[in-house]
């Protein structure tokens, strides 16, 4: 028996590759588009190397390593992204996330590789999270983060930011561990008078700088600009004597491949850090993505983006790199530029291992003031005060889920702040289906169907039916609050005969359920009151039927819709409609 492999394994194999996006996305490359990806890689760069090196500094680990994650990730979404010019790299909003992770493991003024192997760890930990949720379709996790509570999450975000840059930005250092104790020693260090006047003029200068060519140049590479006036700064002026501290030297050449160790006591507390970012990242890569494939035509694959988010945290995490998410702003700037395909990327990846490799040096005169304007902008540009403002306006539940999630990052620190957030936008699914809106209908003159009369007062009833509304699925939460309701109702004056329930919005019913609308309709029957349905869905009725619920429900009780309900009961009753001023009231809302 032969041991080569048969055709079969050798054409399951090619359609394997095939099925590779970036091969796919190769065999589809046109042409024209390669002097577009060039100069679009060219542009990148210049947003790519400052940035990233900033991010680094904001995670807690060496610049350097901002470059490392910069290559590598590009290299992996190139290879398994399904978006033709979505951007990944280092990240603004992950920065605070892996430093909250990793530096309280690495004593104070501990061994830099020691932190820069815990931060690979935690990649690949994200890694492995993104590539299993691909693997069982679990994209719809980023819908767990609501949108009041991940616009206060990231107020507050911007917020943590802000504040524990300012003292680079001002040529000092503050050490806390939370918001509060950065405001405080940051109160305090200026009240000794600790700010370096050149690192203030540079940093300050550079934030003013940054934000007027955005506003005035939105096509000039502001940072960059901002960046090389900086060196040449410091040249001029010889900054480094008057106390601005620099980059210095980055190490040269290409990142080394490294499987990081760490200890076995480490790796709960970065397997927490991890579940957090991989939420935040899958739900900025999702809300990327879908933006960005509405103006080029594409589908979103939410699956395929989580492989190839957690593909390019792999390849980040073995080459001394830290997490990525996907960036608004840099594929916004790819974008511009003309940007194609991920040969853009994979362009800003070789153009910054060349500068490595032939000119390390290049950014030795960078102060560190700068690094820090880089990264309060892009704090700025994470606070959306608007949106809270809109919030406010439109709808006050959200506004304090907004302020609470804003609060728990401020005050408890940014891990329990996601957590927080989670459980704000778990919390406020459950408070909804735990009481949902419901109301009492009847019919409106002029206006077919039968209406809420919250909303139509003047609306006509039939003596002895209630017509009532619960717009939630039945189950364990909600059941009881609709069985008050329903009894309060059966208890007004004058005594119904009938409960018709508009069931058109109830979309399951559990076995708690059941078994309370079968306690309900024993109550109601021994009153003389009835308990009717009209338009269950039929997946509901046959479950009703599966509960043996017909057995104390009449099965004539259950109608295909209201009106044949009504025209039922009416048959019955001989009932005519009247005008009723105050018609009784639904169960109370919170």
């Amino acid at each position: 028996m032969s041991g080569r492999p048969g055709p079969c394994a050798g054409r399951w194999a090619a359609s394997r590759i095939r099925a590779v996006p970036g091969v796919r996305a190769l065999s589809a490359y046109r042409r024209e588009w390669l002097p577009k990806d060039l100069v679009a890689g060219v542009v990148l760069t210049t947003l790519l190397v400052p940035q990233g090196m900033a991010y680094a500094e904001l995670a807690g680990l060496p610049t350097i390593t901002g470059l490392y994650t910069t290559i590598l990730c590009l290299l992996g979404y190139a290879v398994f992204g399904p978006s033709r010019i979505l951007v990944l790299g280092p990240d603004s909003s992950l920065g605070p996330m892996i430093a909250a992770t990793v530096l309280p493991l690495v004593a104070a003024g501990g061994d830099p590789d020691r932190a820069v192997a815990l931060a690979s760890v935690l990649a690949l930990m994200v890694a492995a999270l993104m590539i299993l949720g691909s693997v069982a379709r679990l994209g719809f996790i980023a819908d767990l983060i609501s949108k009041p509570t991940m616009i206060g999450y990231m107020n507050g975000l911007a917020l943590t930011i802000l504040i524990g840059q300012l003292p680079k930005l001002l040529g000092f250092e503050v050490e806390a561990e939370n918001l509060v104790g950065d405001c405080a020693g940051l109160v305090h260090r200026l009240a000794e008078g600790a700010v370096v006047p050149a690192a203030a003029a540079v940093g300050v200068g550079g934030i003013a700088l940054i934000l007027v060519l955005q506003r005035l140049l939105p096509k000039l590479p502001a940072v960059l600009v901002m960046v090389a006036l900086a060196i040449a700064a410091t040249t001029a002026f010889d900054l480094g004597a008057h106390g601005v501290a620099l980059v210095g030297e980055l190490p040269e050449g290409f990142p080394p491949f490294s499987v990081p160790h760490v200890r076995l006591a480490d790796l709960a507390p970065l397997f927490g850090g991890a579940l957090g970012i991989a939420l935040v990242s899958l739900a900025d890569t999702i809300s990327n993505s879908s933006a960005f494939a509405a103006r080029t035509g594409q589908e979103v694959r939410g699956n395929q983006e989580m492989a190839g988010v957690g593909a390019a945290n792999l390849a980040a995490g073995l080459f001394q790199g830290f997490p990525v998410s996907t960036s608004g702003s840099r594929t916004a700037v790819a974008e511009r530029a003309g940007a194609r395909s991920q040969l853009t990327g994979v362009v800003g990846a070789l153009l910054i291992v060349l500068m490595l490799v032939l000119a390390p040096g290049m950014f030795r005169d960078l102060p560190q003031p700068a690094l820090a304007a880089v990264v309060i902008t892009a704090s700025l540009s994470l606070a959306e005060l608007p949106g809270v403002v809109r919030l406010w306006r439109q709808r006050r539940t959200d506004f304090l889920l907004s302020v609470a999630a804003f609060l728990g990052v401020a005050l408890l620190g940014v891990l329990p702040g996601i957590a927080l957030a989670v459980a704000l936008s778990v919390f406020d699914v459950f408070r909804r289906a735990w009481w949902p809106y419901n109301t009492v209908l009847g019919r409106v003159s002029g206006l077919e169907g039968y209406h809420d009369v919250r909303s139509h007062p003047g609306a006509e009833r039939l003596p002895g039916l209630v017509i009532y509304r619960f717009d939630a699925p039945l189950f364990f939460a909600n059941a009881r609050t609709f069985r008050d309701a329903v009894r309060r109702l059966a208890r007004a004056e004058p005594r119904p005969r009938w409960i018709l329930i508009a069931a058109e919005p109830v979309t399951d019913v559990d076995t708690t359920a059941a078994d309370v609308l079968e306690e309900l309709d024993e109550d109601l029957n021994a009153d003389d009151v009835h308990l009717v349905f009209a338009e269950l869905k039929d997946p509901v009725r046959r479950k009703i039927e599966r509960y043996g619920l017909t057995r104390t429900i009449d099965p004539g009780h259950f109608f295909p819709t209201v009106e044949a309900a009504v025209a039922a009961f009416r048959l019955r009753t001989g009932a005519q409609w009247t005008p009723v001023e105050q018609p009784p009231a639904p169960a109370d809302e919170p």
